[in-house]
């Protein structure tokens, strides 16, 4: 029987098991996390941090949750590269590296909101090959790996196919920086009239599962870390979703749009004309 250790660097294009095999210890160690945050949040949520701004928070049970989920992958494929959001940053030797967002949704986390979730992925030469999101308050586990479709809690999802953009709900996220969310705010106000609503979640992977479900047609946002956009995004993908920057140009952490096919351009030309207007106007 070949092992990690015997074969460390097993290429998803000749063995497609790998991408089965990610998916689920990504969902398993998804479901454990999971676990352990909703069960810390019932007492509260514990000592409190700031990161980046007064508005970027961190728990222990951030911590607590990342600790859980690199200590295991270390165990089960310790020839693994591990980036995780809380300052895990293992090198690793197989191809293979892993996302990890210990708690994505922190500040809903503090407050006892129920929309912050853990999501892991795992990304080789060609991006995000496995991923999963886990949101406790739901138990809703939102699982995909490349070229096997997207789950929820085991059965197939898809993406909306409303193609009316006057129709469409859109999710979005702000920026901890407040000169960010202010040049954001404007952006919406160039963009309400236009669609059917917004929704604000909170949380960036719950919000591209969401638009990997159908529950909203597109999502966007600025300024994520990969962590955040890793599992989430393939998940959509793997539902049928088109994703890419505002320029059309492929998904980065810094600009992400993801909808569904009939709506990404004319939602990213709206995006793009509300920039202009803001510019404009100075």
């Amino acid at each position: 029987m070949t092992t990690q250790s015997d074969d460390p660097r097993r290429d998803p294009r000749r063995d497609p098991q790998l991408g089965t095999e990610l998916r689920r210890l990504a969902a398993d160690l998804a479901l454990r996390a999971g676990a352990l945050i909703s069960e810390a949040r019932r007492s509260g949520a514990g000592e409190v941090d700031t990161k980046s701004t007064a508005t970027d928070m961190v728990t222990e049970y951030d911590r607590a949750s990342e600790r859980l989920i690199v200590e295991s992958l270390r165990a089960a494929r310790p020839d693994d590269a591990i980036v995780g959001e809380e300052g895990t940053a293992d090198e690793g030797s197989s191809g293979i590296s892993w996302l990890i967002d210990p708690i994505d949704g922190t500040t809903n986390f503090l407050y006892g909101l129920p929309g912050y979730a853990v999501s892991i992925a795992a990304a080789d030469a060609d991006g995000a090959l496995a991923g999963a999101v886990y949101v406790p308050a739901t138990a809703e586990l939102f699982t995909a790996a490349r070229g096997e479709g997207a789950t929820l809690n085991g059965e197939p999802i898809h993406c909306s196919k409303n193609a009316d953009l006057a129709t469409a709900l859109v999710a979005t996220g702000f920026s901890y920086h407040p000169d960010r969310r202010e040049r954001h705010m404007r952006r919406l106000q160039q963009m309400i009239g236009q669609i059917r609503d917004i929704r604000r979640f909170g949380a960036a992977a719950p919000d591209l599962c969401y638009v990997a479900a159908g529950r909203v047609d597109a999502y966007f946002e600025e300024h994520l870390g990969p962590w955040d956009l890793a599992a989430g995004e393939l998940i959509a993908r793997e539902a049928g979703c088109v994703t890419g920057d505002f320029a059309g140009d492929r998904v980065r952490p810094a600009q992400v749009l993801v909808a569904n096919p009939a709506m990404f351009e004319p939602l990213r030309a709206l995006i793009n004309r509300a920039d202009a207007a803001i510019s404009a106007a100075g």
